[in-house]
């Protein structure tokens, strides 16, 4: 249970269109990660799964009932936001049982669904506790586990790490898959954090302008990225992109261009390598670029290059032991034809 499919689904607000016909299968169990920037659609669709926010155009099924006049309780599904919203003056334990309780379910029921789901994310010991004696990570998880009570056939989550320390999002991820695995229920997950979709998701759904890019696997969508947008949009540092020399481009920049085989098809407009596959050696050993700037952080260094003759960076990402270069220092750039990324003049990808 829990299969949920979009079918030329269609958001506009008046005039304005925000969602512009997106298909999309989620298959029963699978966490499934909605990424993109700010505006770009992805919070909208997760609202509209769970009813809160009216379809415009399209069908929305869950387990094979179309469910676009269904009341958001109707649906089976549970949504965990970005705000943890815990009534202040109930405990944990009747935080997670308050909707259970509205429903009907007697105490005793109440109570075990409730502490079944607080051993599952390890607050049991805390579910006399009131939300100004918790963290908030632990919040948060009280926040899950008032959905987890309610047994849906999917979780919907809307960027529910945003407001945590980078420490304890970490920990929160590894929670959130642990959880995943134990339960089996399909999730689906809003973020801007393309790290968050990469280490999470089953599959990733990569969301501009209302639309969807590209629907894969994180390793299939960081190494086969379908276009300009996706590839530049998956990997940190951000991906290297160079586009066809011409007659006012430098000999630095067509050098590289060369080197990467960008003069073998004529169709190829641009050419992409990521950070970690650039090569840095003496100047004669490639396309000579200067050091603007050279970041150690411990595993590894990212040094910011600018070709010779160009006033656009490009990124190399180094092991530690590699990053021995200083700003101001001249150095030969290569690309390894293995790695290199080809796009059309439309910006998709060459096979």
């Amino acid at each position: 249970m829990g299969q949920v499919s979009l079918r030329q689904i269609h958001k506009s607000y008046e005039d304005h269109a925000v969602i512009r016909g997106i298909d999309l299968e989620v298959c029963e169990g699978e966490f499934l990660v909605f990424v993109g920037p700010s505006g770009c659609g992805k919070s909208t669709t997760l609202r509209m799964i769970a009813g809160l926010e009216s379809i415009t155009q399209g069908d929305l099924f869950i387990d094979g009932q179309r469910i676009n006049d269904v009341h958001p309780a109707q649906r089976g599904a549970a949504m965990v936001f970005q705000s943890y919203a815990l009534y202040p003056h109930m405990t944990v334990a009747q935080n997670m049982g308050f909707a259970l309780k509205m429903a009907g379910v007697s105490a005793s029921d109440r109570d075990a669904q409730v502490k079944r789901a607080a051993e599952v994310l390890r607050i049991d010991h805390m579910l006399a506790r009131y939300p100004k004696e918790l963290s908030g990570g632990e919040r948060q998880r009280v926040a899950i586990g008032r959905a987890i009570v309610r047994k849906p056939k999917v979780f919907l989550f809307d960027e529910p790490l945003s407001n945590l320390d980078a420490a304890l999002r970490v920990n929160m991820r590894i929670e959130l898959t642990r959880l995943h695995k134990e339960l089996g229920t399909t999730m689906i997950y809003v973020t801007h954090d393309q790290v968050e979709a990469m280490t999470m998701g089953d599959r990733i759904a990569v969301f501009n302008q209302g639309r969807i890019e590209q629907l894969g696997t994180p390793l299939a969508l960081y190494n086969q990225p379908a276009n300009h947008f996706v590839a530049g949009f998956m990997g940190s540092p951000k991906i290297n992109l160079l586009h066809r020399p011409d007659a006012d481009s430098h000999k630095a920049a067509a050098q590289l261009w060369t080197q990467m085989g960008g003069d073998a098809d004529t169709h190829i407009a641009s050419l992409a390598v990521r950070p970690e596959h650039l090569q840095l050696g003496a100047r004669d050993q490639g396309a000579p670029a200067q050091v603007v700037l050279a970041e150690h952080l411990g595993d590894c260094v990212i040094v910011h290059l600018r070709l010779e003759g160009s006033e656009e960076l490009i990124r190399a990402k180094l092991t530690a032991d590699e990053g021995h270069w200083s700003s101001g220092q001249m150095v030969g750039v290569q690309a390894p034809k293995a790695h290199i990324l080809k796009f059309d003049a439309k910006g998709l990808r060459l096979d």
